[in-house]
């Protein structure tokens, strides 16, 4: 007769995010050093988790954000409902405007359309954070698809960094932050047409990357081209 074993895990939150560090991300965007370290350990792959998306983020000083401003509605995100427990320390929340103390047993769960930030107020601090999107199986947002593209291109490797986000691209089609991210890497490569197809795709998915495509210095050959000119009008 076949039998079947079930596994389990078990990881210090804390210990597992000091080692993971803060993540692909802060390459382009490191924590202020007068803050100390931050570390995030993404539960999901640390554990195996299929049915939901989750973090662990410790920091090492009161102060630092252990939820960085946002909400799940933009092209980088997944639109999932969140919760979030502060596990160690404590925290400083604000959710849609309104500021909270969130002291250690604290939990606060945020639907994706509120925008919600943390900081710490204890050195220590650890927040778990679990998020998937109401009705429906979960899958990883886009933000997780193109990890690697962050080492890749703070390494200048920009045909590396395009293999990637057509990768993530034919899982979310259409998708205006991956696009956006392949029209600066076109750019880059001077391959100003194709740049120019998947930033006009791009900006009719999200207009509000406009502003930032004006100014982003990856799409600077493109400037003087009446085409993008027209886009970012």
């Amino acid at each position: 007769m076949a039998t079947t074993t079930s596994t389990y895990t078990v990881l210090s939150l804390e210990d597992a995010a000091r080692e993971a560090g803060p993540g692909p991300a802060a390459i382009l965007n490191p924590p202020d050093p007068a803050l100390g370290t931050r570390g995030r350990v993404r539960l999901r792959t640390a554990l195996d988790l299929n049915a939901f998306g989750g973090s662990a983020i410790w920091v090492e000083k009161a102060g630092a954000n252990v939820v960085f401003p946002h909400d799940e509605l933009g092209p980088g995100a997944a639109g999932h409902e969140e919760l979030y427990v502060v596990l160690q320390g404590a925290a400083t929340f604000v959710v849609d405007g309104e500021e909270f103390a969130a002291p250690s047993g604290t939990a606060v769960a945020v639907p994706a359309d509120l925008r919600r930030e943390a900081t710490a107020t204890e050195d220590g601090t650890v927040v778990l954070a679990i998020g998937a999107k109401p009705g429906e199986a979960f899958r990883p947002g886009p933000g997780e698809a193109t990890l690697e593209f962050y080492a890749l291109y703070a390494n200048k490797d920009y045909e590396g960094c395009l293999s990637v986000l057509r990768e993530a691209l034919e899982e979310y089609p259409g998708n205006a932050m991956i696009l956006y991210n392949i029209a600066c890497c076109e750019s880059l490569l001077g391959n100003g047409d194709a740049a120019l197809a998947a930033l006009e795709e791009s900006l009719t998915g999200w207009p509000e990357y406009k502003e930032q495509a004006a100014s982003d210095d990856d799409l600077a050959q493109l400037r003087e081209d009446a085409r993008f000119q027209a886009l970012v009008a």
